[in-house]
């Protein structure tokens, strides 16, 4: 598959958009996902598994942790559908700790935790907290936060919490509000079931965090309308637990003459950016998105992800038959602040190999990034070269249950990776990573 040549926007838009193409043209289409699965780029060719759960390319195994439905305690099991995850060190310097989200509704496998723990009742949501050893071996788990509900992705804070996003503005039968975000310690000792109100009530799918501002990029994924791409800027000047229960100031992203990001199909197009403030964060009577008019949408706004000093971020496809502007199988975008301005690093074309990506995390392995993919048929974990080359790195040859809370260790030894459903499980992916290709 190849990236358009032709303009960006059509309609006179195109002479609104200010375009750097970093490199020639020629490389810059080369971005555009191919045929190409993972022989020429990345670590070869997948090896069918014997197990027939995940297949790797050769020199990688893994390990199934957490499936759902395993007993912890007193009755207590493993939630249901897996979903975003981050890794934190461990109570020992060679453990690992991995704080993982439970995205469900009024159904599924429930989150049972205390009741200092357990937000609402009558939401099934949550995350749990594992503890591993080096080598990815289970130590111990619990339910960190119960009570919220389509607990979807989050992010990793710098000051070593986890924010959970609940992607909901609320169903039948809860007892409390809901469609915000949870701060998770992942060493259990500071956790409260308290919405972090600051950052909005919206369907939150993920957040990444800005190490040097403290300012947090979120995405939503919702229709009529689409979703937004949001900032918040916390009063807090130091980070530490709760910094923003402080609150601060929530905007969405608008680039003049883009009102829908799908527009964008080449590579390495890049967009000065404009924040506009939200009226009602809370969402008290309108929705947030609902609260503009001109405004740039996305469909299917999903993973987000902090690395090489930008926030990367995910929109899983675009249709027209939906009512978007263009036709896409997946973006990843990245939002610079220093020049303030988002880029488009990757687009997948309709009909390939890959489509739909979701959760996404920056490698610390040739400067790309792991995407878990939730699209059509076969689901994979998608890696990229730093020049943005995709290749399949994992398949998942139990069923087609999409990929989700794709991260690495601290020390970049181990990949976890979660299959959501069928039922969820986590697995702890190692191997030569330093053979990347390309």
């Amino acid at each position: 598959m190849s990236v358009s040549r032709r303009g960006v926007v059509k309609g006179g838009a195109a002479g609104a958009l200010s375009i750097a193409l970093a490199g020639s043209l020629d490389s810059i289409f080369q971005t555009s996902a191919g045929a190409d699965v993972g022989e020429a780029y990345g670590y070869g060719p997948l090896i069918p598994d014997p197990k027939g759960v995940l297949d790797l390319p050769e020199g990688f195994s893994y390990k199934t942790l957490s499936v759902e439905g395993d007993p912890i305690s007193n009755g207590v099991v493993v939630p249901g559908h897996h979903d975003g995850t981050a890794t934190f060190p461990g109570s020992k310097p060679e453990n690992i700790r991995l704080v993982r989200n439970h995205e469900q509704s009024n159904n599924g496998t429930r989150a049972v935790a205390p009741p200092e723990l357990t937000y609402d009742p009558a939401a099934n949501g949550g995350t749990s907290t594992l503890e591993v050893d080096k080598d990815g071996n289970l130590i111990s788990q619990y339910v960190s936060l119960a009570g919220t509900a389509t607990n979807c992705a989050g992010g990793r804070t710098p000051w070593g919490t986890w924010l959970t996003c609940e992607e909901t503005e609320g169903f039948t039968g809860q007892t409390k509000s809901h469609g915000w975000v949870f701060e998770v310690d992942p060493h259990g000792k500071r956790t409260k079931p308290v919405p972090l109100t600051g950052l909005g009530r919206f369907a939150h799918e993920a957040v990444a965090v800005d190490p040097n501002t403290l300012t947090a990029y979120l995405t939503e994924d919702a229709s009529k309308p689409f979703g937004l791409f949001y900032r918040f800027r916390p009063r807090a000047h130091r980070g530490d637990y709760h910094a923003y229960q402080q609150g601060g100031r929530l905007e969405a992203l608008n680039v003049r003459g883009v009102p829908d990001l799908s527009l964008v199909q080449e590579p390495g197009t890049k967009l000065h950016a404009r924040w506009v403030a939200v009226p009602d964060p809370s969402a008290a009577a309108t929705s947030t998105r609902k609260q503009f008019e001109n405004i740039t949408r996305s469909q299917k706004l999903e993973g987000a992800w902090w690395g090489h000093g930008k926030a990367y971020f995910v929109c899983s496809f675009s249709k027209k038959a939906d009512g978007a502007a263009a036709d896409h199988a997946g973006q990843v975008w990245t939002y610079d602040p220093q020049s303030n301005e988002i880029e488009l690093q990757l687009v997948f074309k309709p009909g390939g190999k890959f489509d739909g990506p979701d959760n996404i995390t920056v490698s610390p392995y040739g400067g790309g990034v792991i995407l878990a993919e939730d699209g059509d048929g076969e689901q994979h974990l998608i890696g990229t070269t730093k020049d943005n080359k995709p290749f399949a790195f994992a398949r998942n040859a139990y069923n087609e249950s999409e990929f989700t809370g794709v991260t690495f260790s601290p020390d970049g030894r181990i990949l976890f990776a979660n299959r959501q459903e069928g039922p969820g499980v986590t697995f702890a992916i190692t191997g030569p990573w330093h053979k990347l290709r390309g």
